[in-house]
């Protein structure tokens, strides 16, 4: 029997990891690190203290992550499979003063979510499965969409004319389906480019939240596939869910 539950080991993990990559960020700001170096000790640091706490607390489990690919090769077999980004978002983590960066861990559990969480270090919040974070209350005349810093999803365009959204836009994935589930923001679409590490977590929490999480064709969330290829995803309000997948296919 394990110390902790998986959705404990998940929520300390994420916690944990969040505290190495803080305290790794602002010394490097300080003495005038490029932004290329911040990165790589932000993903060697993050990635070398989640391998080592799941090998040592759940070394029969398989391992999926961004940093380390698909080198665990048990996993295409096992039946307990970890999914993580030690760090996502490291663009916005070489930049200071931003806090839209996250630390994913899930566990997905033969067909299904065994546990998952997801941290915002820089804003010192954690959001997990178990206690799952509840359903917020919003009142807004117009949804809220959220968006990448850098393109708009032709998709979210489809959304954002079709309801009459309003924009906003953030960094990692993790941040913005975490905007979702704090009701900052109403739904979040992403079409391609994305991993299964990029969304497992974030999905695992929304939906144990109450929240719609679906491909973009409304399909369920499938992981542990053996192409780590994702391409599309949602996170919304369920109330929006058939309206958003309408504003999509018509």
């Amino acid at each position: 029997m394990f110390a902790e539950t998986d959705a404990e080991l998940a929520a300390r993990l994420a916690v944990q990891t969040g505290q190495i990559l803080v305290g790794i960020r602002e010394p490097l700001f300080a003495s005038g690190a490029p932004q290329w170096e911040v990165k790589d000790a932000g993903d060697a640091a993050a990635q070398a203290f989640l391998a080592a706490e799941l090998h040592a607390h759940r070394p029969d489990d398989a391992v999926l992550s961004e940093e380390e690919g698909q080198t665990d090769q048990r996993r295409f077999d096992a039946e307990r499979v970890w999914i993580i980004d030690p760090l996502d978002g490291t663009r916005e983590f070489s930049e200071p003063g931003r806090t839209d960066w996250a630390v994913h861990v899930a566990l997905w559990e033969r067909d299904r979510f065994g546990a998952a969480a997801v941290s915002l270090p820089a804003a010192n919040a954690v959001f997990a499965t178990e206690p799952a974070p509840p359903l917020p209350q919003v009142e807004r005349e117009r949804p809220r969409l959220i968006t990448s810093r850098s393109r708009a999803p032709y998709s979210a365009v489809l959304v954002a004319e079709g309801l009459g959204c309003d924009a906003v836009r953030l960094g990692s994935a993790g941040a913005k389906a975490m905007a979702v589930v704090m009701g900052h923001a109403d739904i979040y679409v992403h079409d391609g480019g994305m991993y299964q590490w990029d969304s497992a977590a974030p999905a695992a929490v929304a939906m144990a939240a109450g929240f719609h999480a679906s491909r973009l064709d409304g399909s369920a969330l499938v992981y542990n596939a053996r192409d780590p290829w994702l391409p599309d995803f949602i996170v919304c309000r369920p109330e929006l869910a058939d309206d958003v997948l309408r504003s999509i296919w018509g």
